[in-house]
């Protein structure tokens, strides 16, 4: 194959020589043309300058506020002397440490009038209680840590316990004494005689309709659960006791007094409920299961403080069982006692009808009448008999029962007011012999020892003797 030629290259000029004595010169390369640079186009494109606005007339440049003087250095002070202590340079008077503000002395507080009793009320001493029964006596309650005896006029009352703080204590709710239990007691022969009674009505109405014996006789014995019925007890109050609800201005004034009785013996006084009496004497009630009743006189009359005395009276009677045994015996001696008044009626009318034709007829009916009765207690094994004796033991059970309920209103700080009530009734008292003799000339005749034992409540000397350990200072 045929090679190309190599292509010729130019020769180059030898370097001349110098000049003798000098180092010869190399020539310069021949300078080749520069090639063209091509202008580069810029990176960005260069935008056209946006005009400022013109300043506006408020934005302009406050004027700096000047700066502040340069004081001159502490060096430039005049060098004092050192001391042992610094001197104390007065304080400037904002700065200065306020002295403490002590309280100023209060004047001492006036004190309340004392009771009428001469030494500061006692603390009733702890008197046994009668025998217990088959269950627990009644524990009469201990006044409240915060219903100490009022330190005030005795026409006053202190409220010391706040509305809406519940105080109850469920132990002093309810209770059974030995008074109640001796109340039920001296009803069990009448209630005996009333369930005789009962069962032969209801014979004669199984002879007559047809009905079963037992069912009139059950019904009788369950009736004894509508004491503590409500409704029941509002038509006994009604209509039995002549009760009637209080009026907002009564029961405004009697709300605050019987709050301040309960909470002090610890009672949830809204169980109970309260009703007036329109009478112009002196009197209160505790009956049924929840019934407190007060007269129109004692609740206009009295003070505030005596209303209370009173009111913790009754309460007494509910806590101790009083109220609900003793109407619960009532109810069921009820039968026998109006079989009794009939019998009796029936009786004095054939003697007097026989009487009116005859001596012998009326002498006759006399002894078959005794002949009756004979028979009639030795079947009973002498039942009726008891009968003759039941009204004094009641009514002599009724009176512990009264000396009671006044022992539990001493207890709770209501025996001075309670003795000042009690003085007040017999000065009235007095007040109306005096006027009984001069109208009639005659002395008033005090009641007979009979009448005297069938009473169910004692005589004022005798409660303001048991109210005067409540009323002298104890040895301390």
């Amino acid at each position: 194959m045929n090679q190309p030629p190599e292509p010729e290259y130019p020769e180059y000029p030898q370097t001349p020589p110098g000049p003798p004595g000098q180092p010869p010169q190399t020539p310069q390369p021949p300078q080749y043309p520069q090639t063209p640079q091509t202008p580069q186009p810029p990176r960005y494109p260069a935008y056209p300058q946006t005009q400022q606005p013109p300043p506006h007339p408020q934005s302009a440049p406050l004027p700096q506020d000047p700066q502040p003087p340069t004081y001159p250095q502490p060096s430039q002070y005049p060098q004092y002397p050192q001391s042992p202590q610094a001197p104390a340079y007065p304080q400037s008077p904002q700065f200065a440490p306020q002295a403490p503000a002590y309280p100023a002395p209060q004047p001492p507080a006036p004190q309340a009038p004392a009771y009428p009793a001469a030494q500061p009320q006692p603390q009733p001493p702890a008197y046994p209680l009668a025998p217990q029964a088959p269950q627990q006596g009644h524990a009469y309650p201990q006044a409240h840590p915060a219903a100490a005896p009022p330190q005030g006029p005795v026409d006053d009352l202190e409220y010391q316990i706040a509305p809406g703080t519940r105080v109850h204590l469920k132990a002093n709710q309810r209770g059974t004494d030995a008074t109640a239990f001796g109340q039920l007691a001296l009803h069990v022969p009448g209630f005996l005689m009333s369930l005789i009674v009962v069962l032969l009505v209801a014979t004669i109405l199984e002879a007559l309709t047809g009905l079963p014996y037992w069912i009139p006789t059950l019904l009788w014995v369950a009736s004894g659960a509508l004491v503590f019925h409500r409704p029941s007890e509002d038509f006994f109050a009604r209509h039995l006791l002549r009760l009637h609800r209080p009026l907002p201005h009564e029961l405004a004034a009697l709300t605050p007094v019987w709050r301040e009785v309960t909470a002090r013996a610890g009672v949830d006084g809204s169980r109970y409920e309260l009703w007036i009496e329109d009478s112009e004497h002196l009197n209160a009630y505790a009956a049924a299961g929840h019934i407190v009743g007060v007269t129109r006189y004692a609740l206009d009359k009295l003070p505030r403080a005596q209303l209370a005395a009173v009111l913790a009276h009754e309460l007494g009677h509910h806590t101790g069982g009083h109220a609900w045994s003793g109407l619960l015996g009532w109810w069921y001696s009820l039968p026998g006692r109006i079989a009794w008044q009939v019998i009796r009626a029936v009786t004095l009318v054939l003697i007097s009808v026989t009487s009116f034709f005859s001596y012998l007829a009326a002498g006759v009916l006399i002894i078959v009448v005794a002949v009756i009765s004979l028979a009639t207690i030795t079947a009973t094994y002498g039942l009726p008999l008891i009968l003759l004796v039941m009204p004094y033991l009641t009514a002599a059970v009724g009176r512990k029962a009264e000396l009671r309920a006044d022992e539990h209103a001493a207890v709770l700080g209501f025996a001075p007011m309670l003795a000042q009530m009690l003085h007040g009734v017999m000065a009235a008292e007095e007040h109306e012999k005096q006027a009984v003799l001069a109208a009639t000339g005659k002395p008033f005749t005090e009641p007979g020892t009979l009448s005297r034992l069938l009473s169910t409540h004692p005589d004022h000397r005798t409660r303001l003797h048991h109210l005067q350990p409540y009323l002298q200072p104890t040895g301390r």
